[in-house]
């Protein structure tokens, strides 16, 4: 029999906190949507004028299962200020405006937005009479692309002859979306290259292809991005290596001549000792 009580009791609680939720959890107010690392202001204020300075207001963020202690001011104190309880995740981040409490603005600063900042906030003054007021905020935290460029765009990709190979090389030294890699020649046909290195490390792609250039010419390595609609190359170009024979028959050549200035020289100084 000493059961009944209190399973009454612990009902009664229930349903009560799920009133309080449902009333805490309708529709937002008011969507922002913000970059991550940025600073937002959630709004949060009266129509009309009313000094809130000695007012008590709590803003929540709904949780998976609890509500998130955002900022909690009570009469003048406030977290890290005299209150205690806030949640680790928005600790010596969320301010408000003070010279505006007087003006019923209870709106807060989040600094250095984060992804998991996303979410749905309220606003809640509890003692207000007589009915307490709520205001409901939807957050949404969107990522920056961490690359060298805001678009995400590749860098220009970098390329090499390889002599003792025959080869062009090229090199894609980080992209965030990934590059499609092709060797063309001056006339924009595809070369048949190979693949040294396709892997993505810390959210970058880096890439490195090799081909046999079959003549001289001016090639490009040419990096493709369709996600952005970006393209952007290198040009290399292959000069003509002179022939061996060539090169043999000109060092003769040039022999030939010193030797036979040589003489030439040779003779000139013995004549002038004969003269005299």
């Amino acid at each position: 029999m000493e059961l009944l009580p209190l399973l009454i009791l612990s009902f009664c609680f229930l349903n009560l906190s799920g009133m309080t939720f449902a009333a805490e959890s309708g529709p937002p107010d008011t969507n922002i949507t913000v970059q991550e690392d940025d600073d937002v202001i959630l709004p949060c204020s009266f129509v009309s004028s009313v000094n809130i300075e000695s007012m008590k207001f709590d803003w929540k963020k709904k949780g998976t299962l609890l509500q998130k202690e955002v900022f909690l001011y009570d009469n003048g104190s406030y977290y890290n200020n005299g209150l205690h309880g806030q949640d680790e995740q928005f600790k010596g981040r969320v301010s408000h405006f003070s010279k505006e409490l007087k003006n019923g603005n209870a709106s807060i600063r989040i600094n250095k937005t984060r992804l998991e900042d996303s979410g749905q906030y309220t606003c809640i003054f509890p003692d207000l009479q007589p009915e307490r007021k709520i205001f409901r905020i939807e957050l949404v935290v969107e990522p920056v692309l961490k690359v060298r460029n805001v678009t995400g765009a590749s860098p220009k990709p970098y390329v090499t002859i390889l002599k003792n190979k025959g080869q062009l090389q090229c090199e894609v030294p980080g992209a965030y979306f990934k590059p499609k890699v092709e060797w063309w020649d001056s006339d924009n046909k595809t070369l048949p290259s190979k693949t040294l290195k396709d892997r993505k490390e810390n959210g970058l792609f880096y890439v490195i292809i090799q081909s046999t250039s079959p003549k001289p010419d001016c090639y490009r390595c040419v990096t493709t991005q369709m996600d952005i609609w970006h393209r952007i190359s290198s040009e290399i170009c292959v000069h003509e290596e002179p022939k061996i024979g060539w090169i043999v028959a000109g060092v003769a050549v040039g022999v030939l001549v010193l030797v036979v200035v040589g003489i030439l020289v040779w003779c000139l100084i013995k004549k002038k000792k004969g003269v005299l």
